[in-house]
């Protein structure tokens, strides 16, 4: 029987992260994955379309892992290994129906400038945002960054109490908890502003009109002008070849086509996992599961090991909206209308505004295929030049706004729904709604596009166990299922009620996205020292 310090179930950033940094301090590590690719989301392909085109089938953009505590402690090792990150100066604009568009740039003054074009105020008004943002991002990213169950969850409380008083601290968290609807309306004037901030509370798995959006929007909009849009030269395949990379150098073991059946428990401590065929891997210190919670307590654990309160929690645990992705190689750059700096902007958004936004999602709650989904248009030629031919270009789409499960209309009352599932017929029927807009915005998009491939959620559902219905935010991040309750109020935060056993991923607190932040509490969990070592640590040395 093989054994190790940690098992790491799934192969996902999260996991891959921790499973590096673990190796780095000396620890063995195994990591299992159940496909025949690591990274889990992260998912580079150089033969979705056409010779020459390096597409990411799903994630794609990487400034959370940039701004990440595990990137800063692995920097060196993956600079080492040749993980080259580049960089844009505009990460992000929205095209509204009109032909007009604003942007966000990296540069605070030209920020200011720029939404002080669309409504007088609003450029003063996004600085005293920023301002009063960074005056307490220790707060704001320590909430984000900090195992919320847990000492240190008490001690940002504490901070928050010392820095605001009773009642400022309330006032904070009451503010914490706005819709992103009401902040966009009590900050900014112009539609534009709100056309600009609304569709990126997609990006956090809510809507604009979820408690909890407004803070979010705010995160994203100072991550975005602080950090930009950063992605891994050649694709993100590069970021997972390097962190598998640091594993491989310290002999750890990573493994595909490796399905984990069970976790093992034994004297209510995990002690390792059995492979579907029956190998056992042992492992002395965990086993870190980073799966949904369906798995965790449905199949992974046995009946004994869960109580029935927690198997019947995590069998009514909610998944979020389904996501389509469609992927154009075209045979040369877009040729926008409008404002020329479309074509040189990361991520654009088409959408109609904040209305807009709100209606798509909507109707995509209630099961409708929105009449006017918010498109995401991502442009990675835009930063990496690398991933095209010479004069070539990349679309990257995302729709966000689809029914988690079965189909029950079409909003616009076009499209032929059948029997409410995503069969190729509706897939590609849906996909050329899309395009056809997108079409209104870029002149040259039918004559330049080479091939195009559309995935629902169903395709991605069948790409990965923990995209459940297309959910790729790994479950609702409504406010009963986030920040303290996530993933379920019975068993919070990363520890679980089997003694070893860790669960992590975008199912996990602080949720969704690629900044591996689950992973990466997990390990600074288990290399913490013992309680006596940490008491010893503070007596003062005179006396010792």
């Amino acid at each position: 029987m093989a054994a190790f310090d940690v098992v790491f179930v799934g192969a996902g950033i999260n996991s891959l992260a921790g499973a590096a940094l673990l190796s780095k301090v000396g620890w063995s590590v195994c990591v299992l994955e159940r496909d025949d690719h690591l990274g889990g989301c992260i998912k580079t392909s150089t033969d979705l379309t056409s010779p020459g085109f390096t597409h990411e089938i799903l994630a794609s953009w990487h400034p959370l892992w940039t701004g990440s505590a595990a990137y800063a402690e692995l920097k060196n090792d993956l600079d080492a290994r040749g993980v080259e990150y580049l960089n844009t100066d505009l990460p992000t604009g929205a095209a509204f129906p009109d032909g007009s568009s604003v942007f966000l740039t990296t540069s605070l003054e030209d920020n200011v400038a720029e939404l002080e074009r669309h409504a007088g105020g609003d450029g003063a008004a996004w600085q005293a945002m920023f301002e009063s943002f960074l005056e307490n991002a220790d707060l704001s990213f320590g909430i984000l960054g900090t195992e919320l169950w847990s000492p240190a969850g008490l001690g940002l409380g504490r901070q928050g109490l010392r820095r605001f008083g009773r009642r400022g601290l309330l006032a904070y968290t009451g503010s914490m908890l706005s819709t992103c609807r009401d902040w966009l309306g009590d900050t900014f004037e112009s539609h534009a502003a709100h056309g600009l901030l609304a569709p990126w509370v997609l990006h956090t798995g809510l809507g604009p009109d979820q408690a909890t959006s407004g803070f979010m929007t705010q995160v994203i909009a100072c991550a975005l002008q602080l950090g930009g849009m950063p992605v891994p030269k050649g694709g993100g395949v590069r970021l997972v070849e390097g962190l598998t990379g640091i594993v491989h150098d310290a002999c750890g073991e990573l493994r595909t086509g490796a399905e984990v059946e069970r976790v093992l428990v034994s004297g209510g401590r995990a002690t390792g996992v059995r492979l579907v065929g029956g190998e056992t891997i042992r492992a002395e210190r965990a086993v870190v599961a980073s799966v949904t919670p369906t798995q965790l307590y449905g199949s992974l654990l046995g009946e004994h090991e869960a109580s029935v309160e927690l198997r019947k929690a995590a069998d009514r645990y909610r998944y979020g909206r389904g996501a389509m992705q469609i992927h154009i190689a075209m045979s040369e750059p877009p040729d926008w209308y409008g404002d020329d700096r479309l074509a040189r902007t990361a991520i654009v958004h088409l959408t109609p505004g904040l209305d807009g936004v709100s209606r798509a999602v909507n109707e995509a709650e209630r099961g409708l295929l929105p009449a006017e989904a918010t498109i995401v248009c991502g442009q990675p030629i835009a930063v990496d030049v690398s991933r095209a031919p010479e004069g070539s270009w990349i679309l990257w789409i995302q729709l966000q706004e689809l029914p988690a499960s079965r189909i029950k209309g079409d909003a616009a009352d076009e499209l032929d729904i059948g029997d409410g599932s995503w069969t190729e017929k509706l897939r590609e029927a849906y996909a050329d709604r899309i395009v056809a807009r997108l079409g209104r915005h870029i002149r040259n998009l039918e004559s330049a596009t080479v091939q195009r491939v559309a995935l629902s959620p169903s395709d991605i559902a069948a790409s990965n166990v923990n995209l459940v219905g297309g959910d790729i935010y790994g479950g609702s991040c409504a406010l009963d299922q986030n920040f303290l309750f996530r993933p379920l109020p019975q068993a919070p935060g990363h520890r679980t009620p089997v003694d070893g056993l860790w669960h992590i991923g975008a199912s996990t607190h602080p949720g969704p996205g690629l900044g591996a932040g689950s992973g990466y509490l997990v390990y600074k969990e288990l290399t913490k020292p013992a309680l006596p070592r940490r008491l010893l640590a503070k007596v003062p040395l005179v006396g010792r």
